[in-house]
């Protein structure tokens, strides 16, 4: 017997990383920063957890104030919301009334807001390389989503190229979902003044170190921004809470230490596709803090399942296009010389 909905009983949920023990597993599955955040950024989590006892600000002053600057916008032209997760929620729920369309191979949660939200959703596969052409979307009605660069390829879409569909189709919202976007190539931004119909959304979670604290935004002209919050007062108008404020307020005053974190990354991600590739792997350039590969002589789901046994916990998607690939975050120079040692051992035992 079941109470649920009948419309929600074939509703297939999101299928999150693996989590584990960090002193039991090196963690390179759920594309999270390796590094904490700064110790400002802690301790200002602490003293906010002095007032726990008090709602928290709906208006989120003390990050919207501060990220509007960084991102050179208007706070009218910015929502925050809990994760990024929850802006593309409020997306699929009050922007998809003509349908929505967006890759085959992407972020997973655009396929289950579609069911959860009944969206007449349309999957675009991707090209064979798994490049993104936004004329396949020419033909199609209603609401363009994709993530920039794309997850799980890393593949970076120039901004040109965007700013022509967009151009084409000034009747339809295009949402860029820019989770990884601090790690290579040009936001989008700085357009939004340009483009009535464009949406950018971002998080904190990647190059800000904090994805345990739930931080996302997104930034448009001040009318999508003003829906948005329609839907977001509707719903939950405290939703980020107090401590994540703090967090988030600080990390924007720890700009040196996310800048330098996010270049380790970058190096370290260059350094391994290349180490890769020396180990026959194949592989897509990514522009995340991720890669995406896959090895010739062994199955995704050998690879994943004989490197969780080296207490090693890396992605691996059971679907046809992708089921031979890894997704591998780019974790800490010595977490990725590790990787590597053990991947070595792995392929040596192949060949005997």
């Amino acid at each position: 017997m079941t109470f649920l909905n009948r419309k929600y009983q074939d509703l297939t949920p999101y299928t999150p990383g693996e989590q584990a023990d960090e002193e039991e597993y090196i963690k390179l599955n759920t594309n999270e920063s390796p590094y904490p955040p700064a110790a400002s950024v802690q301790v200002a989590v602490t003293k906010a957890a002095q007032k726990l006892n008090r709602y928290s600000d709906i208006a989120v002053e003390i990050v919207a104030k501060p990220l509007a600057q960084y991102l050179g916008v208007k706070e009218e032209q910015l929502i925050l919301g809990n994760g990024s997760d929850e802006v593309l929620s409020f997306i699929f729920q009050g922007f998809t009334e003509k349908g929505i369309a967006f890759p085959d191979v992407t972020y997973g949660f655009y396929k289950v807001y579609s069911g959860l939200y009944q969206v007449d959703s349309t999957i675009v596969p991707l090209k064979n390389d798994f490049s993104l052409d936004l004329k396949d979307y020419d033909e199609l009605p209603g609401t363009v989503i994709f993530a920039n660069p794309n997850a799980p390829t890393g593949i970076y879409l120039p901004q040109a190229e965007i700013c022509e569909f967009i151009e084409r189709h000034p009747e339809r919202l295009v949402v860029v979902d820019e989770a990884y976007i601090d790690f290579s190539g040009e936001s989008m931004v700085p357009l939004i003044n340009q483009y009535k119909n464009l949406l950018v959304v971002g998080t904190f979670s990647k190059s800000r170190q904090l994805a345990g604290a739930r931080l996302g935004f997104a930034v448009g002209n001040a009318e999508l921004i003003a829906d948005l919050n329609r839907l977001r007062f509707s719903l939950n108008p405290y939703n980020v809470n107090n401590l994540t404020q703090a967090a988030g307020s600080a990390v924007l005053q720890a700009q040196d230490y996310v800048d330098q974190k996010i270049q380790e990354t970058i190096e370290i991600r260059e350094w391994s596709k290349q180490k890769l590739m020396q180990l026959g792997f194949e592989q897509t350039d990514s522009q995340g803090n991720f890669l995406f590969v896959k090895h010739p002589k062994l199955a995704g789901e050998t690879l994943f399942a004989a490197l969780r046994d080296q207490k090693i916990l890396v992605r691996w998607f059971n679907q046809p296009r992708t089921k031979d690939y890894l997704r591998i975050t780019v974790g800490t120079q010595e977490q990725m010389e590790q990787l590597l040692r053990t991947l070595k051992i792995i392929l040596a035992e192949v060949k005997s």
